[in-house]
């Protein structure tokens, strides 16, 4: 009997402690609740809600962005103040109510312990006397069973240490509890922060979006032309990027140079959308032109250059292929046929300059100039072809002749 009463007054204790720090943990919670978010979230002044006429003076749209945008990191600062203080205190009070939990758990077992110790000897003494009496009764000479006050012991120590597993069980139920909720608060508090600077930035990009848009649309070509007087520090590049076209067309449009410099009081024409794109058109049909032109250029430079790779290649396989049975003596290509001396020697020196062999030699007619000689008709006629194909002493008009 008193083994149960103890027993039942130890479960009444644990169920009572329980309910205790259960409704301890409930009131930490809902004192420790997150504030409504408009509570947190600055509610947007009247100058963001209201929106702003388009200033004509770029500079004072300028400083306007400029303030607003300080006035918004002023407030992602207060609110991630407020945040971290938030998380603070719900911290320091999740860890009070843990700490306070550990300590209510551990007090409840070393006061269980001695009771059921107790318990524990009060049943083996009240079966020892029981054992004894009856023992006396019924046969005077019999002495008690010792396994059977041993097993009685061992039972009640089980008891004992099932209890005290039971409470430290619940104690780290309640302690893992107590750490998903404090993991549960952070997690929540920093979506929230995440989410409050994603708005934020949104804010912003939508006003900075705003603002180029009105730029953009303030510095549109007109749609139709005007005149301009140049004032100071004006100049076709500040104009061409003021009213958003190329630097080129608004030159073109009143016949300069990009490079011009503009005069103070000097009338130019602003051209308007249409005779923009008309101009830019222009100019890239125009730079389609320069284009086809230079590859153009290329390929008849190119076609040059192999035209006079192959000659060379030619010439030093008919040099190769020289035979005794060719006619015997040498053979000269003669590029020109000059009418003096003075003549001849300098186109002699621009076919020297290519890198040819040359000479000249006075007949009736004239001073031939002739390059060479070459040993077999073949190479000459293979000497011929790369003289006439190369651009650096440009003639056509080389043929072989009988050198001696």
């Amino acid at each position: 009997m008193n083994f149960s009463r103890q027993a039942l007054l130890g479960i009444g204790m644990i169920i009572g402690g329980s309910v205790m720090l259960y409704a301890m943990v409930q009131q930490i919670g809902d004192t420790n609740k997150p504030a409504p978010t408009s509570a947190m979230i600055d509610k947007p002044s009247s100058e963001q809600a209201s929106p702003q006429p388009l200033t004509t003076d770029i500079e004072t749209e300028k400083r306007i962005l400029a303030q607003k945008q300080k006035e918004r990191a002023a407030r992602v600062a207060e609110q991630e103040k407020r945040a971290k203080l938030f998380l603070t205190e719900q911290e320091a009070a999740e860890a009070q109510a843990l700490a306070k939990a550990r300590a209510e758990s551990q007090q409840y077992m070393a006061s269980s312990a001695p009771a059921a110790e107790d318990s524990v000897k009060n049943s083996a003494q009240d079966s020892t006397n029981t054992d004894a009496t009856k023992n006396t009764l019924e046969a005077p000479t019999t002495q008690p069973s010792a396994n059977t006050l041993a097993d009685s012991s061992a039972r009640d120590k089980q008891k004992v240490a099932d209890a005290q597993q039971e409470a430290q069980r619940q104690a780290t139920i309640k302690e893992q509890a107590a750490a998903k909720k404090l993991a549960d608060s952070k997690k929540e508090a920093e979506a929230k922060r995440q989410a409050d600077a994603k708005k934020q930035a949104e804010v912003q990009a939508a006003a900075e979006k705003k603002q180029q848009v009105a730029e953009a649309a303030k510095n549109e070509p007109p749609k139709s032309p005007s005149d301009y007087q140049v004032k100071r520090g004006d100049g076709l590049i500040k104009l061409a990027r003021q009213y958003n076209m190329p630097v080129e067309v608004l030159a073109q449009a009143n016949n300069l140079t990009p490079s011009t410099s503009l005069q103070l009081g000097q009338n130019i024409t602003i051209p308007s959308r249409k005779q923009v794109q008309r101009l830019e058109r222009e100019a890239a049909n125009a730079e389609q032109a320069r284009e086809a032109t230079r590859q153009k250029e290329e390929a008849l430079a190119k076609k040059s250059v192999d035209a006079k790779r192959d000659a060379q290649q030619k010439l030093s396989e008919a040099r190769k292929e020289v035979k005794e049975t060719d006619a015997k003596g040498s053979f000269g290509v003669q590029v020109a046929l000059a009418n003096d001396q003075a003549k001849a020697d300098e186109l002699a020196k621009k076919f020297q300059a290519a890198g040819y062999q040359v000479k000249t030699s006075t007949t009736s007619r004239g001073v031939r100039v002739v390059v060479g000689p070459e040993r077999g008709k073949v190479a000459a006629l293979a000497l011929k072809d790369k003289i006439n194909s190369d651009p650096k002493v440009n003639t056509t008009s080389a043929w072989v002749l009988y050198w001696r």
